[in-house]
């Protein structure tokens, strides 16, 4: 009967260790306010996890998704052909990003930039409570940019 109550009370700590873990990873999810000095644009990303436990990213709201003519923003630089009538406000920009829980960063993803036309490794950290710092790279991370999100949801 001792080692069934040792065998319990080791799953119940595993779980709770566990679900610590998961609560950590989750923290990125929500939306997060972009204002973009490159691309002179605001916009809104929501993160969200995949079915595989992976995280990834979606504009879902620009400032200004029109141009002056009345014409709708699509991202027309993506090297995609089918995906260049993607309106601006639908445009996913992060993928396959993982928890790494040693290092308390989102990383192994990628990022496009819809600006180029371009996708770059990238990972994810958070600086403060609510602003995340994302870093795009090209080969080392010492050869990229770091743009600053702060969560609002």
């Amino acid at each position: 009967m001792r080692i069934f109550k040792c065998f319990i009370i080791s799953i119940l700590c595993f779980s709770s260790l566990s679900a610590v873990a998961q609560t950590a990873a989750d923290k990125i999810l929500g939306v997060y306010y972009i204002s973009d000095d490159q691309s002179d644009e605001d916009c809104k990303i929501k993160i969200t996890k995949t079915s595989s436990g992976l995280y990834e990213g979606q504009v879902i709201w620009v400032k200004n998704p029109y141009f002056k003519d009345g014409s709708r923003k699509c991202d027309i630089k993506n090297p995609d052909p089918k995906k260049r009538n993607t309106p601006c406000d639908k445009i996913k920009l992060l993928f396959h990003f993982r928890y790494d829980a040693k290092g308390n960063k989102w990383v192994d993803g990628e990022i496009y930039d819809p600006v180029h036309g371009k996708y770059y490794k990238s990972r994810m950290w958070f600086e403060k409570e609510n602003v995340l710092r994302v870093r795009g790279y090209i080969g080392v991370p010492a050869f990229g940019r770091t743009m600053t999100w702060k969560k609002i949801g």
